[in-house]
């Protein structure tokens, strides 16, 4: 009778694990919950990469995968805490403090001359490049517009580096989001503008009528290269006095600063002895905008843009992932590897960092699954982007969902997320994401408005693709996805290329070229760095932007490119962008 109480009790208990493991293997809407709302929080101050709030939510998801058992990417010994976390971090340079120099000079020539004020009647852009020229005529340019695709130049004539270009703020659509001189009107298509007019520098005419309210006036960087000429915000007061100016000095000086910027990596070690070799990438960026500013939707900067949809959901993604998987008894034969990357709102910096210095062997990656804004599905639409990156991928998606979702697939490799990153480097892709909705990089953006529940099962899905990958021998089957030219952008034509935004100085690096694009068939490559397109040099995306507005669809031009040591002169010929 004991030995029978015993042997019932044994089995309850086992069967009880059993139902635990079970829960454990699945995604917890409340799990997630906890990590997005941490993550969305005031206290994090909209993780914007390089502040405080980013390096604290950095700090996060490394104890959570301190926590789970996952293995620092960085090696190391130390049972230091601090140490141990610092382990999770693949740090990658970032400017994130903009400071005035000493030498910052506007004063204005007419019948007396007049010193204007750094800070109350003028401010250097925090792009602008740091020059000292003495200018002998003001160009009023409108509001500084090219857009030839629309036959409208506000450039008209010949220009000199002599001359100042004044412009005004906004476009002639006025608050419209959805103008047609929307995409010209942008910061970095009005300098790409005055660029290629050829004028000495730019002034844009606030629209406040205190300057310090400006948006403008509060020194930002974008991280995607400095102007090639000097760029600056002047009052309404300071326009006034330069409409009868007869000489201009100007002279810029702005100090730009590093600032710590992370990747946080952490790995579950595989179980086969050979197999575990090779890994599998789960990831999505965890930074935001922080109070706005560059690439924020909201009418005005300060307010807290808590982006949780975007991308606190993708990151409680991984973390919850991370859970499961590193529970789930046996193990995966592959190695995964955990990343939630930063500076991707200011162009897929951190990830572009990982692939060229990768934690794991990139040929040794089979697939990275990325997931960005994961958290606002309804009626069951979910959209799924690098489909034709590997030609097994539609059937495990499929097979995968089990008909419990609507599914959109979209074959392109490449797209506005952390995923393109890695196709630039011929791996299998997987991009998931939800759509967006009116609170997109808005300060709306919070954690109430999250679908948990159906967040937990594209969850599932994910899980299940991932066991699928690695339950196979053989490797996914890289194949370059078909793609369509993008639409609109502003410019009338079309190369291909696919830019890395990253900060440089010598020219533009291309992390990617299109299938059957002008830039394929000119024989431009992934890697490449272009320095000079017709006979404008391109030092950055700036230089590259404005030599796209000067070029014509079906006209030939030759392109100079530096590729390793070797430089190469091709010749190419845009298309007409649709």
């Amino acid at each position: 009778m004991k030995l029978q109480r015993f042997t019932s009790l044994i089995a309850a208990v086992f069967l009880f694990t059993c139902a635990v493991a079970a829960q454990e293997l699945e995604p917890s809407a409340a799990k997630i919950q906890q990590s997005v709302t941490y993550l969305a929080s005031d206290e994090l101050g909209g993780r914007r990469t390089g502040t405080a709030g980013a390096n604290e939510a950095a700090k996060y998801i490394a104890k959570e995968f301190e926590r789970l058992g996952l293995r620092p990417a960085l090696a190391t010994d130390s049972r230091k805490i601090n140490v141990m976390l610092a382990r999770y971090l693949q740090t990658f340079p970032y400017i994130g403090r903009v400071e005035l120099g000493k030498n910052n000079v506007l004063s204005v020539r007419g019948g007396e001359t007049l010193n204007l004020r750094v800070g109350e009647d003028w401010m250097p852009l925090g792009i602008s490049a740091n020059r000292k020229l003495d200018l002998t005529e003001v160009v009023n340019a409108g509001y500084g517009i090219s857009a030839n695709e629309l036959n409208h130049n506000d450039y008209k004539g010949t220009y000199s580096k002599t001359q100042v270009a004044v412009i005004q703020k906004g476009t002639p659509d006025g608050d419209n989001p959805h103008g047609k001189f929307t995409a010209a009107g942008q910061l970095r298509f009005k300098v790409a503008a005055a660029q290629s007019a050829g004028v000495g520098a730019l002034l844009i005419i606030s629209s406040e009528d205190d300057l310090k309210n400006d948006a403008l006036a509060r020194l930002h960087y974008d991280n995607a290269g400095l102007a090639g000429i000097p760029v600056a915000v002047i009052s309404k007061q300071t326009a006034e006095k330069l409409a009868n100016a007869k000489q201009v000095t100007l002279a810029t000086d702005v100090v730009r600063l590093d600032v710590a910027a992370h990747n946080v990596v952490g790995v579950i070690e595989g179980s086969d002895p050979v197999l575990k070799d090779e890994s599998i990438i789960i990831g999505a960026h965890y930074d935001h905008l922080g109070r706005g500013g560059e690439g924020s939707l909201a009418q005005r900067e300060g307010e807290i843009h808590h982006g949780a949809d975007d991308n606190a959901s993708g990151t409680a993604g991984v973390l919850e992932l991370a859970r499961i998987f590193s529970t789930q008894r046996p193990k995966l034969k592959r190695t995964l590897v955990f990343i939630a990357f930063s500076g991707e709102e200011e162009g897929l910096l951190g990830s572009n960092y990982y692939v060229n210095h990768p934690l794991m062997p990139l040929d040794k990656t089979v697939a990275m699954i990325n997931m960005d804004m994961i958290g606002r599905m309804k009626d069951r639409k979910l959209i799924v982007g690098g489909v034709g990156t590997a030609k097994e991928w539609r059937q495990l998606i499929t097979t995968g969902a089990n008909n419990a979702f609507e599914l959109t697939m979209n074959e392109d490799g490449y797209g506005p997320s952390d995923h393109s990153s890695f196709y630039s480097k011929q791996i299998p892709v997987l991009f998931f994401w939800t759509g967006t909705h009116n609170d997109y990089h808005k300060p709306s953006d919070t954690f109430e408005k999250i679908n948990y529940n159906d967040e937990a099962r594209i969850l599932s899905l994910v899980a299940r693709i991932v066991r699928d990958v690695d339950a196979a021998d053989p490797r996914l089957t890289f194949t370059t996805a078909k793609s369509d030219p993008p639409r609109g952008g502003g410019f009338r034509v079309y190369l291909g290329t696919i830019p890395n935004y990253a900060d440089t100085n010598d020219g533009l690096l291309l992390d990617g070229v299109r299938d059957d694009s002008p830039a394929a068939k000119a024989g431009l490559k992934a890697g490449d760095k272009i320095v000079k397109i017709g006979n404008r040099e391109v030092k950055n995306v700036y230089d590259y932007t404005a030599a796209l507005g000067e070029m014509k669809a079906g006209q030939e031009y030759e392109i100079e490119v530096k590729r390793g040591e070797e430089k190469l002169t091709l010749k190419i010929t845009p298309a007409a962008r649709n």
